[in-house]
């Protein structure tokens, strides 16, 4: 089987982007990360999007694009999607089906409004919904106070992820917030949901991304060193926070050794790991899903700078959903800054010798997970 590699890679405009459409900022992205590569858009046979944004997404951004893809994928689990997104286009371009996949998202979420916290009381939303449930973070609250009820983990625990997120989006000159960050201004920033702060929350920005697949034989013809797609996993848990089988486990504890059985490696060989962290209890859950660490025991391992630049655990590079940006599902950034990463193209925020990362989405409300392996 041919296998498959990541050969470009690029944003949108973020931030607040009122010039912008979603589908403007995945074109800007795309041709960005065509470009980048080598490439065109006459060399995509392979879309895939995801977003809210459009009943069909990838026909409106194909005839948008002016593309013709004779695959076609819009699965959309939420942040996870992209992460799932390598996996179908890799074993698409395993399988012969294509040789080029482009995988795009936009987000006006900013622009918008911002993210209400909707109640829409129908289907299975009506079981929850109606009893003050602000999606999406009463529901990631109610995780976090059940790991503190089971665990003793503290809210100064989960301050650290967003202290280090911060700390790496100081190195980052296209994070949303690169100000200095403490413990404390965590603990001091307004209660949202309790046990959840302000600051426990992830951003609230408009954006776009886009990442390039390209099969091995076609290597040759692009102009960047490809980052190898080595394995993938995906599941989906639930879909509401009531139906969550263990509020303090993720579908990470089946897509994160899934991926890694594919890819042939085990945790201790990664150089490097990016997590989705829509709120500071997210990264916790999924690094003790992956195996990390042992139930319980996440709030002692972010502590103390151990995922912080310089520290022993390379988190979150890029500043992260905390500090970066995100408009509305992060999975693609994850991908972006493992990528680059991987390149060796970061600065001063470049994890030396990277070779080998993880990239994990967490897409609804904790519902969905996809992990993927990449190599230099």
């Amino acid at each position: 089987m041919r296998k498959a590699g990541i050969v470009g890679v690029a944003e949108s405009d973020l931030g607040k982007t009122p010039h912008l459409t979603v589908l403007s900022q995945q074109a800007l992205a795309a041709k960005a990360a065509l470009d980048e590569a080598g490439l065109t858009k006459q060399d995509v046979d392979g879309l895939l999007t995801a977003g809210g944004w459009g009943w069909a997404p990838t026909m409106m951004l194909a005839e948008y694009m002016g593309i013709q893809p004779s695959f076609t994928d819009s699965t959309n689990i939420g942040g996870a999607s992209f992460e799932a997104h390598v996996g179908h286009a890799a074993a698409a371009i395993e399988a012969g089906l294509i040789d080029v996949a482009l995988i795009t998202y936009g987000s006006t979420q900013k622009t918008g409004g911002g993210r209400a916290g909707r109640r829409v009381a129908a289907l299975t939303g009506q079981y929850d919904q109606p009893y003050g449930v602000l999606t999406p973070v009463t529901s990631y609250a109610l995780a976090a106070m059940r790991h503190m009820h089971e665990y003793g983990t503290t809210a100064e625990q989960m301050a650290e992820v967003a202290v280090a997120a911060r700390e790496w989006a100081a190195l980052n000159p296209k994070a949303y917030r690169r100000e200095p960050l403490t413990v404390a201004d965590v603990l001091a920033s307004p209660m949202v949901s309790d046990p959840l702060h302000k600051l426990d929350c992830c951003l609230v920005t408009d954006g776009g991304g886009a990442v390039v697949i390209a099969a091995e034989d076609r290597f040759p013809d692009v102009a960047t060193k490809p980052v190898r797609v080595l394995g993938h996993g995906e599941t989906h848990t639930h879909n509401s926070i009531m139906s969550m089988p263990d509020l303090t486990v993720t579908g990470a504890a089946q897509s994160g050794p899934a991926a890694l059985r594919r890819a042939g490696v085990e945790l201790a060989d990664l150089d490097l790991v990016e997590i989705y962290d829509s709120f500071t209890i997210t990264v916790l859950l999924t690094l003790e899903s992956l195996g990390f660490c042992k139930p319980g025991e996440s709030g002692d391992f972010v502590s103390g700078g151990r995922i912080a630049p310089g520290g022993e655990f390379p988190l979150n590079t890029n500043g992260g959903g905390l500090s970066y940006t995100h408009p509305g599902m992060y999975g693609i950034f994850l991908l972006i800054e493992a990528v680059r990463q991987l390149r060796g193209e970061c600065g001063d925020r470049q994890v030396p010798d990277a070779e080998l990362a993880l990239v994990h989405g967490t897409g609804g409300v904790l519902s969905a997970s996809a992990t993927c392996v990449l190599s230099s």
